[in-house]
């Protein structure tokens, strides 16, 4: 077994600590060779030091405002409705101060033309608002024909200097006539949103006790507000009063809404001719918007085709300096010192680049690569590919591996979509789950490059998971052959046939069997008998006690090849010896049982023998014997089952303080330490387990752990009765609603009623068994994994290997 090569999953990469020691002047160029390489996990020797005391921490901030100027861009550009060039046209490369002084250069002429553009259409929007308050507000102010009137203009509005002359309005005239010209009556027009509508005249109401006369019309053109760019609906009003006091509390109630004001002359020829000239400069501003305009997009085009080119740089230099920061320097002040870990395989990889480094940067010293013990355990690093990640990652949410422990992951792959399929087992839902997984699968290249939402990612990431669950659904499906719930004879015919001619499908007379067994799985026969539920319900929980012992077994045979790994033969003599006994006396016999019950065709009650077996294990077991020597079998593992338990609880705790007392005795002087290292020790680091020894808590810890199986044993076992409760309800759900639903719309020859029934019957079937049931097997599946096997041998208190890498970097990073 020694001989064979090892599997790439069953333990993490073999890692080195190592140290880098490199000359100021090749030290960027280095780091981002291994940025592009992605094999070296840096560990930060300056974690007591704050961003800003670190020596880079210039840099870095350079680097985050040139990412803020480049966010900025982007959403401009955005904004703008272009689009940034996803293939940037080759360019010579740029150094890092030449692109921040063409960013900075950028960024002041786009805020200087968006500024220029805020003032011109504010221009334009003051324009056409007088333009449209000169068209509607004429209205309100023309006399009624039933009085000729010469044209005269209103005595006063916000924005007269003087130009009018102050004569009694035609208003005045026609409601007040004779009322002399000093007290006369006033108007204010001007436009608001037309949101604002009703509470400003509201409020204008209640400002001048209802002396006041309020018109309004709405605008016929939408205006851009120029800071939010959205279009906004407005309306023209003119308010008529008399007196200083309510002019001057009208104007401040037009201040507060936001209302603007503009002069409207009553003289027709006048209000012709400013709305011709109000309308010549509209057309040059609008000109000039247009220009501007495309003279801003074009800038924004120049800088989109090099965006994501710049974006991407500016990304990789800022953490470039953010791991320079993670560096110290040495007492020269000359070299850097770096540290971190890396696979054993990549050292060859990560010395190549550094040369390269030190050729490329003409550097006269070279980087000095080295190996050195660490008193930290190393991180866990699994090469993983496109199919096996999401296996891993199911296992790594439970708790990453310790460093080369056995990975529960090799075995997850085919487990995991079995056990789910036990509980979701029908061969055409399998199918509806197989195209769905097909669909990803086909389509990965492309939602790979795409933002994908919450929900689609999810299902993106776990496509070939599902494959596999859909798979082994089709093939649980046949086993008990089940096809949206409907048996078919697929494998050929039944084995039973009717007592008699009067036999009407098994439902009133029982089957007699006339032929060789079905060939695989159900007999479509036992569909509908009045023994069906019996005989499934008997089947599936005795299936699903198999499947548990096995998989705990498993779980208990590799915490045999991790204690063998690690050397530690205390863990396999009082471990996984007295596990695998305990386990199997009991839950191993009625496994066999179950098995012999089936071959044999035996009526025994093995809920009676289980149970009497501890109760009164002497006792004859009668018509409940399954075969010869059960008694004193029985007997035999009763008593190594109790042998067991303190087989597990006591030996190992004296034996490990044995070995402590023999390993230190007579030793009053600690270790001398060989590095700097020694002078850090984590408090759970090996270096200091000599001193650390504490009996009680090791014997306590022991107990736990022995009493957590024991009881464990049992609840396991149990728990994976889950596989027949599942199975059980997704095969009655699946049956309701193709007999309630299918079935009884089908029985009326109404075509609604049967579109209406299929519609139903498809609904329940797509978001009920496809969606719910498929996340309550998944989640249940996870628990069986997570619990009843990994916590036979998964200690799963590591931590990932996360090397510098620009291939990891996010648009977080920025």
């Amino acid at each position: 077994m020694d001989n064979l090569p090892p599997m790439d999953l069953m333990r993490s990469e073999k890692m080195s600590f190592v140290q880098l020691i490199i000359p100021v002047e090749s030290a960027h160029r280095a780091v981002s060779y291994l940025g592009e390489l992605g094999l070296l996990q840096f560990r930060d020797l300056n974690a007591d030091k704050s961003p800003f005391q670190r020596m880079f921490v210039n840099q870095v901030k350079r680097c985050a405002e040139m990412s803020r100027k480049l966010r900025f861009f982007k959403d401009q550009i955005s904004k703008a409705g272009l689009l940034s060039s996803a293939r940037p046209v080759t360019q010579p490369d740029v150094e890092l101060e030449e692109l921040e002084i063409q960013l900075m250069e950028h960024e002041n002429e786009l805020i200087e033309m968006n500024a220029n553009s805020e003032k011109l259409r504010q221009s334009y929007n003051e324009l056409l608002e007088f333009k449209i308050v000169l068209q509607k507000a004429a209205g309100f102010l023309v006399s009624s024909g039933t009085h000729a009137v010469s044209e005269r203009e209103l005595d006063e509005n916000v924005y007269s200097n003087d130009d009018y002359v102050d004569t009694a309005s035609l208003l005045e005239q026609e409601m007040r006539p004779g009322i002399s010209g000093q007290s006369g009556l006033r108007f204010i027009s001007g436009i608001i949103s037309k949101s604002k509508v009703l509470r400003f005249e509201r409020m204008l109401f209640r400002a001048t006790r209802g002396n006041m006369l309020f018109n309004q019309a709405p605008a016929d053109e939408e205006i851009m507000d120029p800071v939010s760019s959205e279009m906004v609906e407005k309306t023209v009003f003119v308010v008529f009063f008399s007196g200083e006091q309510a002019k001057s509390k009208i104007l401040k109630i037009c201040e507060a809404f936001g209302a603007n004001f503009y002069p409207v002359p009553e003289d027709i020829t006048k209000q012709r001719q400013i709305t011709r000239e109000v309308s010549l400069r509209l057309d040059e501003l609008e000109a000039t918007l247009d220009a501007g305009i495309r003279h801003r997009n074009k800038a924004l085009a120049s800088i989109g085709v090099h965006l994501v080119k710049w974006i991407s740089m500016v990304r990789r230099e800022k953490a470039v300096y953010d791991t320079l920061s993670m560096l110290n320097f040495d007492v020269t002040k000359k070299c850097l010192v770096g540290e971190g870990w890396c696979p054993i395989f990549a050292k060859a990889q990560l010395q190549a680049a550094l040369q390269r480094a030190t050729f490329d940067s003409n550097s006269q010293v070279g980087i000095i690569f080295h190996v050195m013990d660490a008193a930290e355990s190393p991180p866990t690093y699994f090469r993983t590919n496109k199919f096996t990640n999401a296996f891993q990652e199911i296992v790594d949410a439970y708790g990453v591996a310790r460093y080369q422990e056995s990975n529960p992951s090799v075995y997850t792959v085919i487990t995991f979509p079995f056990l789910f399929a036990v509980m979701f087992g029908d061969w055409g839902h399998g199918i509806c789950l197989l195209l769905g997984a097909l669909v990803l699968i086909a389509r990965e290249s492309k939602l790979g490059t795409q933002k994908l939402g919450s929900f689609m990612e999810m299902l993106y990431g776990g496509r070939y998971v599902l494959l596999l669950m859909s798979l082994f659904s089709i093939y649980c499906g046949l086993i008990y052959n089940e096809f949206f719930s409907v048996p078919y004879h697929i494998f050929g015919p039944s084995a039973y046939k009717c007592r008699d001619t009067t036999c009407s499908e098994a439902k009133t007379t029982g089957l007699v069997k006339y032929q060789d067994p079905y060939p695989f799985g159900v007999d479509p026969s036992w569909r509908g008998s009045r023994s069906e539920l019996p005989f499934l319900n008997s089947l599936k929980m005795k299936m699903s006690i198999l499947l548990g012992v096995a998989q705990m077994n498993m779980g208990i045979i590799l915490s045999y090849f991790n204690a063998r790994f690690f050397g530690s033969s205390l863990d396999i003599r009082y471990q996984f010896v007295p596990q695998i006994i305990f386990l199997n006396s009991l839950f191993g016999y009625l496994s066999l049982l179950i098995i012999i019950k089936w071959c044999t065709g035996s009526q025994a009650d093995l809920y009676h023998v289980m149970i009497y077996m501890f109760l009164s294990p002497t006792e004859d077991l009668g018509e409940n014997q399954l075969f010869w020597g059960q008694r004193p079998l029985q007997i035999i593992l009763l008593l190594l089952a109790m042998i067991a338990v303190p087989w597990m609880l006591f030996p190992k705790p004296f034996i490990l303080k044995r070995l402590h007392t023999e390993r230190f005795q007579g030793r009053t002087y600690g270790i001398l330490g060989t590095s700097e290292t020694d002078l850090e020790v984590e408090p759970d680091s090996a270096r200091q387990h000599h001193e650390d020894f504490n009996f009680s808590e090791v014997f306590v810890h022991q107990m736990i752990h022995s009493i957590e199986f024991v009881l464990g044993a049992v609840s396991n076992t149990a728990s994976y009765l889950r596989l027949w409760a599942l199975s059980l309800a997704h095969s009655e759900l699946s049956t309701v609603f193709y007999e309630k639903v299918l079935l009884l719309a089908w029985g009326y020859d109404n075509l609604v009623i049967r579109l209406v029934g299929l519609a139903v019957f498809a609904f329940a079937t797509a978001f009920i068994l496809l969606m719910m049931e498929t996340l309550s097997a998944f989640l249940h599946a996870l628990r069986l994994h997570w619990v009843e096997f990994q916590n036979k041998f998964y200690h799963g208190d590591g931590y990932k290997f996360r090397p510098f890498s620009f291939a990891t970097l996010t648009e977080d990073e920025d």
